[in-house]
C-alpha cells in the first residue's frame, strides 16, 4: 500500500505558531515506522519550499537551508520515493479532471492528483478538502 502527504501538513509541522504544529509533527514522526510506501511529488515538495520560506506568508519564515533539510529528511525515510509525471500525463490529467472545473488553486492540486493516480497512489494525507473532488483519492486529515 502507498500514500502521499500534501504540502499543508509539512507546512503545519514547520510553523510553530500553528495550532496544528504539534499534531503535524507527531504525524510526520510516525512516518518513520510506517510500513507503507510514502510517495511524494516534486510539486508538493516545491510548494512546501516556496511557502515555508516566504516572508509575505509567514512573519517568521524558516530559512531556505532549514526547509531544504526538512525535505531531505523526508526523502531519507526508508520507505519514501519521489514520483513524477509519466509520459501519458496529458491524457491522465484530462481523465482525472473530467467533470471538474479546474482553475486557480485547484490547478496544482489536479497536477498532484494526476501524478498520484499515475502511480496507483490512492491515499492522501491533507487538510485541504479540495482533494475530495478527485473521487479516486481517499483523503485523510491527520490533524483531526
Amino acid at each position: 500500500m502507498s500514500y502521499s502527504i500534501d504540502a499543508n501538513i509539512l507546512l503545519y509541522a514547520s510553523n510553530k505558531a500553528s495550532p496544528f504544529h504539534v499534531r503535524a509533527n507527531e504525524f510526520l514522526a510516525s512516518r518513520e515506522d510506517d510500513g507503507d510506501l510514502l510517495c511524494l511529488t516534486w510539486p508538493t515538495l516545491m510548494a512546501y519550499l516556496r511557502i515555508s520560506t516566504h516572508p509575505n506568508i509567514f512573519s517568521s519564515p524558516i530559512a531556505p537551508s532549514e526547509a531544504w533539510e526538512n525535505i531531505k529528511n523526508l526523502l531519507n525515510l526508508p520507505r519514501c520515493r519521489v514520483i513524477t509525471e509519466e509520459e501519458s500525463f496529458p491524457l491522465d490529467y484530462a481523465a482525472v479532471t473530467q467533470g471538474i472545473v479546474v482553475r486557480g488553486n485547484l490547478v496544482p492540486d489536479a497536477h498532484i492528483a494526476t501524478i498520484l493516480r499515475q502511480h496507483g497512489v490512492n491515499r492522501l494525507y491533507t487538510a485541504d478538502t479540495d482533494f475530495l473532488k478527485f473521487r479516486f483519492l481517499e483523503v485523510i486529515n491527520p490533524l483531526e
